[in-house]
């Protein structure tokens, strides 16, 4: 799965690397487009280095880059790719972007053309928050089937007090894994999965192994933290990159991956067996190449 993580100008923005560490840690990709108000709170660079994706900050190539088509419809692009939409912190500006169709920038152009779930976490001084403006363009939201993740009460940074702080991390995390029909219905279980083929050593040169590519594991185990397990994944040797916070043990021959299995059996209440381990093995490895 992936999304499409808005941030907007607020001092709450630093929050956002967080809410992607967390998503990420759900096996869902995340790619980030942040609106010029938000370049000064926190520097595109933190969630490029944070998410492997292009950070995207503007609806056409900056400087000398030569323009193109794929620059010019990238917001459809991006649109159709993404199973949700997440603003977190979302401002009153962009809210009211939203509400009204204002399409003058890559997020709120992104918003009008996808057909996926969108979820704003507004933050907010009080008096804009509470402002009959605010409420109306967030009624607006509410009927469109926008879901809401209603700040919190206390302290803000301008130095009042009220309702207007950003939602808490993992309510953002959890409306987000509900618009996207993520339930965390394994949440306190432990899965194990064996992922991938094993290789069984003929000479330090050859060995027999198969084709297995290690997918099926590794998607059942994104699925699992998705729907809040603790995820215990043992790989055998592929190209593959472990899903999110999935605690990996590596393993290169079908006794070692026996053996794994083994050690971190009592903790698992879950297990999922879709390794591809190798039907033979030598009765001896040759100590040089044959």
């Amino acid at each position: 799965m992936k999304i499409a993580l808005g941030i907007t100008g607020g001092i709450a923005a630093y929050k956002s690397a967080e809410i992607l560490r967390l998503l990420e840690d759900r096996g869902i990709r995340v790619q980030v487009v942040m609106t010029h108000a938000a370049q000064e709170f926190v520097r595109p660079l933190t969630f490029a280095a944070l998410s492997g994706e292009k950070v995207i900050t503007d609806m056409f190539p900056a400087g000398n880059e030569p323009a193109n088509v794929e620059a010019a419809v990238e917001h459809i692009a991006v649109a159709q790719s993404i199973d949700a939409l997440l603003v977190a912190p979302a401002t009153a500006d962009i809210l009211a972007h939203f509400a009204q169709g204002i399409a003058n920038d890559f997020l709120s152009t992104l918003y009008l053309a996808t057909t996926a779930p969108v979820i704003v976490a507004p933050a907010m001084n009080v008096n804009m928050w509470e402002h009959p403006a605010t409420q109306a363009n967030l009624e607006i939201l509410r009927k469109r089937g926008v879901k809401i993740v209603e700040p919190g009460a206390g302290y803000l940074a301008c130095g009042m007090t009220g309702p207007g702080r950003l939602a808490e991390n993992s309510a953002i995390v959890a409306a987000t894994l509900e618009a996207l029909g993520a339930s965390q219905d394994l949440a306190g279980e432990t899965v194990l999965i064996t992922a991938g083929p094993t290789r069984e050593k003929i000479d330090p040169v050859r060995y027999l192994t198969n084709r297995s590519s290690g997918r099926m594991g590794y998607a059942l185990a994104e699925a699992a933290l998705r729907r809040g397990a603790r995820v215990l994944l043992i790989t055998g040797p592929t190209a593959l990159n472990p899903p999110g916070a999935a605690e990996v043990t590596r393993v290169e021959t079908a006794d070692e991956m026996r053996q794994a299995v083994l050690n971190q059996l009592s903790q698992a209440t879950i297990v999922i067996k879709a390794a591809a381990v190798a039907d033979y093995r030598p009765k001896q490895i040759a100590a040089h190449k044959i």
